[in-house]
């Protein structure tokens, strides 16, 4: 793996194995990138969306507002990844300050992998583990290659 890509990938796959790019909270991923477009596609559909309700006899339109919150919300990222500051999804975290601890990259590159020490639910706890663990069976670079366009949801 050339460095650039390396360092790139760890920007992308935090040291759990989750996908920060696809994280609606990461500043530079897909879901803020098309989260702008959209609401760019859309421009000033809010005085369109209020006369569908009764032109179009359609309404779903009403929804137009909550709509919107929303897609401003997803837009809005400001998270650089976990490498670079505290998770701001998984508020118990407790893996990026642990890799740092242990100078391991991913967790399962730690004598200790699997352990109790990630702060996690047991549902992401298994995810992390299923992560992990093929990340050690096929490697970093061709696991990000596998979930690199599939979503994180």
């Amino acid at each position: 793996m050339k460095k650039a890509d390396s360092e790139f990938i760890k920007g992308r796959i935090a040291p759990c194995g989750l996908h920060c790019g696809k994280c609606f909270a990461f500043a530079d991923g897909d879901i803020s990138y098309h989260s702008n477009e959209l609401k760019r596609s859309l421009g000033n559909f809010d005085v369109y969306a209020q006369r569908f309700v009764a032109m179009l006899d359609e309404p779903v339109f009403a929804k137009y507002p909550d709509f919107k919150e929303f897609l401003d919300h997803l837009s809005v990222a400001t998270c650089q990844g976990c490498r670079k500051e505290k998770c701001k999804l998984f508020k118990t975290c407790n893996v990026r300050a642990c890799s740092e601890e242990k100078q391991v990259d991913f967790c399962f590159q730690c004598s200790q992998f699997p352990c109790e020490n990630t702060g996690f639910d047991e549902h992401l706890y298994k995810r992390f583990v299923t992560i992990n663990r093929r990340m050690q069976e096929i490697g970093v670079e061709k696991y990000y290659e596998e979930v690199r366009n599939i979503p994180r949801y």
